[in-house]
């Protein structure tokens, strides 16, 4: 009777155990065979496919003079700043059109081709952008702000270090990170390279600039440039930390060309042949062609490398041609259970950012291939004609295809 009570229990927890139900009560006994069956089970179920992490890239984010002004018209809210003027500014229509592709990513980036230096706010050439841009940025969900460019030290020592110190204030409310620069010895460590973690992949970010348009005599703050020592110990930092994937991205390149130099093409074969497996730039203002390297030698040799020479400019007052032309970038990779990683083949959105009075009142960026078929939402047909000349021109010119 005993023994029939003992396989009644027994089976009773095992279908408990087997639908999830309650775990055996202190005192209850289990033959080693019935836990074998149970937790068995449970070990040879499939695993779950990983998720697909997705980024965004976008170009220059820039603040000029007739920018500042116009935000500043349009202000109509309460100053939540006080007496700084810092929030004085509306910036709401710069992105609305396209921050759905912004915060749908999972890890969204950009240069920040401007410094927060503090008041007066001024454009080119050396660029001071109120806090509330920033912010603004911050809210539209980007990121990771690129901060190696050339106009980071636009006002200085103290203007980037403010710039910085204002960036990791918004990392307590909105998790926003910075690479290319730091105040110190410890940040410039923990910014060069960035190490993020996005869903089960980790990401190495190396930012770097060729330059700077003013200089500073301190060490600190000091700026990522394009120092291959210095690279290639970023480099090995990231595979120490074990990044799954390292992405390079280069301020470079001549401004207003369409095509990439036979410098950039050099540097990108070295960044790919020491390990960098995307390289996206910026700098030149304008798109400029996309290419995949193979590595031919080295460690890496064999290795595939999408590299992306300009994405141009992301917002902007600049009317040149082919400079409201930019491009969003997205890039979706996953981590496999073998511990691979696979890069899938890079998604391009064309820009087209609009000048006021020409389709809104203020400056605003927008998918081009929406609004390509609403001639009659422009305000000026020659804004219309300009932004299709432009956004053919530039296709043909790159090969870049969008989507």
């Amino acid at each position: 009777m005993m023994d029939l009570l003992k396989t009644t229990t027994l089976t009773v927890i095992s279908l408990s155990i087997g639908t999830g139900g309650p775990l055996p009560c202190h005192g209850q006994n289990i033959d080693d065979a019935s836990v074998f069956r149970l937790f068995n089970k449970e070990i040879t179920e499939p695993a779950p496919e990983p998720d697909t992490v997705s980024f965004v890239f976008l170009g220059d984010i820039m603040l000029h003079s007739a920018q500042i002004a116009n935000a500043s018209e349009k202000f109509t809210g309460p100053d939540r700043s006080d007496t700084t003027g810092h929030y004085s500014f509306d910036f709401s229509q710069y992105f609305s059109d396209i921050q759905e592709y912004i915060s749908a990513a999972d890890l969204a980036v950009a240069n920040m081709e401007f410094t927060l230096g503090g008041p007066p706010f001024t454009g080119y050439p050396a660029f001071s952008a109120p806090d509330g841009y920033a912010r603004y940025m911050a809210e539209c969900g980007i990121d990771v702000f690129l901060t190696a460019n050339n106009h980071i030290l636009d006002k200085g020592a103290q203007g980037a270090v403010r710039t910085l110190n204002v960036y990791t204030g918004l990392k307590e409310e909105f998790g926003t990170r910075y690479t290319g620069t730091g105040t110190g010895p410890v940040e410039f460590s923990e910014t060069n390279p960035l190490i993020v973690d996005i869903g089960g992949l980790k990401a190495a970010l190396v930012n770097f600039t060729y330059g700077t348009n003013a200089y500073v005599h301190e060490e600190y703050p000091r700026v990522n440039r394009t120092d291959k020592g210095q690279l290639l110990r970023q480099f090995r930092k990231a595979e120490e930390s074990r990044a799954d994937i390292i992405i390079a991205l280069p301020h470079w390149g001549e401004e207003y060309s369409l095509l990439h130099s036979a410098h950039q093409y050099l540097m990108a074969e070295w960044l790919a042949e020491n390990g960098a497996d995307i390289i996206i730039g910026t700098h030149p203002h304008v798109v400029q062609d996309s290419t995949v390297i193979t590595v031919r030698r080295g460690q890496f040799s064999g290795k595939k490398v999408p590299v992306i020479f300009s994405l141009g400019n992301a917002i902007s007052n600049m009317s040149a041609r082919d400079t409201q032309t930019g491009l969003l970038a997205k890039v979706c990779a996953v981590k496999h259970l073998n511990g691979k990683v696979e890069i899938f083949p890079i998604e391009f959105t064309y820009l087209w950012c609009s000048l006021p009075g020409r389709l809104k009142d203020t400056h605003c960026t927008i998918p081009v291939k929406k609004y390509l078929s609403r001639p009659g939402m422009w305000r000026m047909q020659y804004e219309y004609d300009k932004m299709l000349d432009s956004y053919t021109r530039v296709k043909t010119a790159t090969g870049i295809k969008d989507q």
